[in-house]
């Protein structure tokens, strides 16, 4: 017995040595993006946590105060604390860059899927559609669509959705060719799968794999269409607390007010970041793990 329960703490000690060497690995560039990531999400769901206060009352008396103890990150024109806004403004920013970058994957996973496991017309048509949507920059398509549809977070969202599927249904249909043409799929049809059962069970599997590094490079991506539309106004309206809306806002009182554009202005670039430097770390990742 106690032979066993020395073997068991060796194996444990073992554990965690390998966990910690995995971790001193990290780079602290990727450490850092991911506690921004965790500190944006909590910001998002419970912002009451971070900033209790109310990111919609206003005192006219408090207009534009710098930044100070009662007020750490200043006031805007209308006397409402800005870090507060900030913090429950995470909430708008992530959820539409989440929206935006599920409906991206959804319809590009379906178009690339289509087009990599279809007959050639129906490869054809569907890459030469995804051609036309690729054709024009992603804000301008976005802003093109709302232009039809309406203002609105909803709209904001299928716009950028729809923006930007190109690169996900490349990437799908790519891969699905790839996987396709493995030895294990030539196995599987010699042995009379249904050509539906192939793709759901071995072929989209191993050609969604890429789709993580690029859902979280597009997911900075999003978030930076999602603000540039609401700072034109075609988002979220005031008194919204939602970033790129409140860089519009503050953006004629600069000189005498410049903490009101500044920080929200950080907080989106911090978020970006953050989310880049993942993507890029997990890129780096799957790419060895390829070779």
């Amino acid at each position: 017995m106690i032979a066993v329960d020395s073997l068991t703490a060796a194996r444990v000690a073992t554990v965690r040595r390998d966990t910690w060497a995995r971790l001193a690995g990290v780079p602290w560039g990727v450490v850092v993006s991911l506690l921004v990531l965790l500190l944006t999400t909590v910001a998002a769901i419970a912002p009451q946590l971070l900033a209790p206060g109310d990111p919609l009352h206003a005192d006219p008396l408090q207009s534009h105060l710098p930044p100070g103890p009662g007020h750490p990150a200043g006031t805007d024109i209308q006397g409402r604390d800005v870090l507060t806004r900030i913090i429950h403004g995470a909430r708008y920013s992530m959820l539409i860059g989440l929206g935006a970058t599920a409906t991206a994957v959804i319809l590009g996973v379906v178009l690339g899927a289509l087009a990599g496991a279809a007959p050639a017309w129906a490869d054809r048509v569907v890459s030469r559609l995804v051609d036309v949507v690729a054709s024009f920059p992603e804000v301008l398509l976005a802003l093109l669509m709302i232009a039809f549809t309406g203002r609105g977070t909803l709209n904001l969202v299928l716009a950028l959705g729809v923006a930007g599927l190109p690169k996900y249904a490349r990437t799908v249909r790519s891969n699905v060719r790839l996987a396709g043409a493995a030895g294990y799929v030539e196995q599987a049809r010699t042995f009379g799968i249904s050509r539906a059962r192939i793709l759901a069970r071995h072929v989209l599997p191993n050609a969604l794999g890429a789709l993580p590094v690029i859902v979280t490079i597009g997911f900075g991506g999003a978030i930076i269409g999602a603000s540039g539309l609401s700072f034109l106004g075609l988002g979220p309206q005031p008194p919204a607390a939602e970033w790129g809306l409140m860089l519009s806002e503050s953006r004629a009182y600069l000189r005498q007010a410049w903490w009101s554009g500044v920080f929200p202005g950080a907080a989106l670039t911090l978020v970006v970041i953050a989310a880049t430097i993942l993507g890029r770390a997990l890129q780096a990742r799957y790419e060895r793990r390829n070779r």
